[in-house]
């Protein structure tokens, strides 16, 4: 089997052609003079500060690359199945991507990676809420908050289905013309809830579940209505989730990553539909190849977020739920 990534120099050489069929392995571009990138490079690395989208700016771009190479190396599948993914979600309808997403997700759930991983893993003690998220409306401003503070607000079985209830509140009711979705507590969300990775033993099932009681579907519907205000961690479906609001306010403390490929899984809350959008599949396929944390300041520059708020304004309210001003 051939190396699960490819290195170019795109000052030196040209991009490979762009493969008949789904890619088989990662292809990383380097380059000081940002050439035209063409499609078959799936991470884009540049020294240039703030270069235009796809590019990454990194300080050492070959030592970036060969990072990348180490963590590819590590976890091929999920690293090929990422890039074939998003590769795809290019020329698939939105909710098809969502489809997309989820049954390589749920393929990569059965694969030896992420058994190692969850064999690794420490034992987590699940803590659910008995009403995980909150729902107020005043006027037609409709405010939803995660509401698992203890739990920096991860998203469990009960939060997904507590978040879908109150979307499906505001996809059902068009005189709702504006959506606040915020956090309580000292994050926004920090992703799946790890005391739940694994308990599933049907990856079958868990992929039309995950369909049917899809947050990112609802927020597909009502995204354009919806502002998405983020603090603290934002990690895994804390952004991926948000990334499809119309608008994206983040707190100066925001720290975003995408970890899932560590574990041998993909992004699987929707971000191989959603990220891409703001940010290109290229820095889509970086965060998540990566793990890197992406600062507030950092996804403003990307597009990820929309707004850099003052501190004060992005903290989620009291639970006598006052509104901002």
């Amino acid at each position: 089997m051939d190396p699960p990534i490819l290195l170019v120099d795109l000052d030196r050489e040209a991009a490979p052609p762009v493969p008949a069929g789904p890619p088989e392995r990662v292809v990383v571009g380097v380059s000081a003079d940002l050439p035209e990138p063409g499609e078959s490079c799936d991470v884009l690395l540049t020294a240039r500060p703030g270069p235009p989208r796809p590019w990454v700016a990194c300080p050492d771009p070959h030592a970036t690359a060969a990072r990348l190479a180490e963590a590819v190396t590590a976890h091929p599948a999920a690293s090929i199945v990422l890039a074939q993914v998003l590769r795809m979600g290019v020329r698939l309808a939105p909710p098809e991507r969502l489809v997309a997403e989820s049954l390589a997700y749920s393929a990569l759930q059965a694969g030896d990676d992420f058994r190692a991983w969850l064999a690794a893993a420490p034992v987590r003690t699940p803590r659910p809420a008995a009403a995980p998220v909150r729902i107020a409306r005043d006027g037609d401003r409709l405010a939803i908050t995660l509401d698992r503070p203890g739990a920096r607000n991860a998203m469990d079985a009960g939060t997904r289905d507590a978040l879908c209830e109150a979307l499906h509140v505001a996809v059902a009711d068009p005189s709702i013309g504006a959506i606040d979705l915020r956090g309580e507590g000292p994050s926004f969300c920090a992703g799946g809830d790890l005391s739940e990775f694994g308990t599933s033993h049907d990856p079958a099932g868990t992929h039309l579940v995950r369909l049917h009681r899809s947050p990112a579907a609802l927020l597909q519907r009502c995204g354009p209505r919806v502002t998405a205000h983020l603090h603290g961690a934002c990690v895994g479906a804390g952004i991926e989730l948000p990334a499809f609001a119309g608008r994206v306010a983040a707190a100066p403390d925001t720290e975003i990553r995408l970890p899932e490929v560590g574990m041998g899984l993909i992004p699987g809350a929707g971000g191989t539909a959603s990220l891409p959008v703001r940010i290109g599949r290229e820095r889509t396929a970086y965060l998540a190849l990566s793990g890197v944390a992406l600062t507030a300041a950092e996804a403003l520059a990307w597009g990820l977020v929309d707004e850099v708020t003052a501190p004060a304004a992005a903290v989620s309210r009291t639970r006598a739920g006052a509104w901002p001003t």
